[in-house]
């Protein structure tokens, strides 16, 4: 049987405070490692299996472009994106798809409308529907058909997971996070998302973290090339407003959360966090992982307290502010 994070492997990391009032409490578990890759804290089992959702999109991303998808700037930087589907989002996946001599309905994520609100509202008064385009997973599906075009792999099936693009992401966030693939799921976008533990997504991203995009090495090469575009482009990983894009200007980490309450972060020096609410929310995940971060010495509590007046962490009672969502006693 897989061994999954459980009530009893988890501890408190946030809290929901109302009036002085502890109203909500979110556990789950966190791993924290040095800059040369190193364990240094661990709250709660790290070694029990997680999906990473889109967490694992820095390691798909990897995997496409050293397949073939020769991808710069922004486009690289969405390839690892959860986008909010603005319109500035979907031109530059449009982009994505128009280069590589593709189209809209080659893109096999489903149909979505804009996680962008005023995107959405926009949309639905000029009677538009919803597009595979705006899926917040489209930047992800045009790097893996652009990496099918380059290597004259099928674009039919390639979300299937016997499609040599999928047995070659697979093999590549195997040798990054030094484990086997321990189980396959579907994620939202139909993609396929394997069972990890956070220690090994941790090992991971820090090893895309901390890549140069001057290696001699083609995979630190590229993974360093990525990190540098999503810094340069903290729009394109989420959107305005939004808690990754927030992280990146700000502080100037690479993060990247993840569906049901995951969250990856890396500071400038490549102190690394990884970390699964188990309840699967994610309100509290940004400032937990910075946090953590801060506690470890790679970010100054200035720079959270920063972070966290940027982050939609109030609680409001009669339009006013009468709380917080703040770091719990687990960590």
């Amino acid at each position: 049987m897989l061994e999954t994070l459980t009530v009893q492997d988890a501890v408190e990391l946030a809290v929901v405070e109302r009036s002085g009032f502890v109203e909500s409490r979110h556990a789950g578990a966190a791993v924290v490692l040095s800059p040369d890759g190193d364990v240094i804290a661990r709250h709660g089992n790290t070694d029990a299996l997680i999906l990473p959702r889109s967490s694992l999109k820095p390691l798909q991303a990897v995997a496409c472009s050293t397949a073939g998808a020769v991808l710069e700037g922004e486009q690289l930087a969405l390839s690892t994106a959860s986008h909010s589907g603005t319109d500035r989002h979907a031109s530059a996946v449009r982009d994505m798809l128009t280069e590589g001599g593709l189209t809209e309905d080659h893109l096999g994520c489903p149909p979505a409308w804009p996680t962008d609100t005023a995107t959405r509202d926009e949309m639905v008064r000029e009677h538009v529907a919803q597009a595979r385009i705006r899926m917040n997973c489209s930047g992800k599906h045009a790097a893996m058909l652009r990496a099918c075009v380059a290597t004259g792999w099928p674009i039919e099936g390639y979300l299937d997971g016997t499609h040599p693009l999928q047995v070659h992401i697979r093999d590549v966030i195997e040798r990054l996070t030094g484990e086997k693939i321990a189980h396959t799921s579907i994620d939202g976008c139909g993609a396929p998302v394997y069972a990890l533990t956070l220690t090994g997504l941790a090992r991971a991203i820090h090893r895309i973290g901390t890549a140069s995009d001057r290696s001699p090495f083609a995979l630190h090469r590229v993974a360093g090339s990525l990190v540098r575009a999503v810094r340069e482009h903290p729009w394109t990983i989420e959107g305005p407003g939004r808690p990754d894009s927030i992280a990146i200007e700000k502080l100037g980490v690479f993060a990247k959360g993840g569906a049901e309450g995951i969250m990856v972060m890396v500071a400038p020096d490549g102190t690394t966090v990884a970390l699964k609410m188990l309840d699967g929310a994610s309100r509290a995940s940004t400032i937990v992982a910075a946090t953590l971060l801060a506690r470890a010495g790679a970010l100054s509590d200035a720079d959270v307290a920063t972070l966290a007046a940027a982050l939609p962490l109030d609680v409001l009672g009669g339009g006013e502010v009468v709380g917080t969502v703040r770091p719990g006693s687990g960590i």
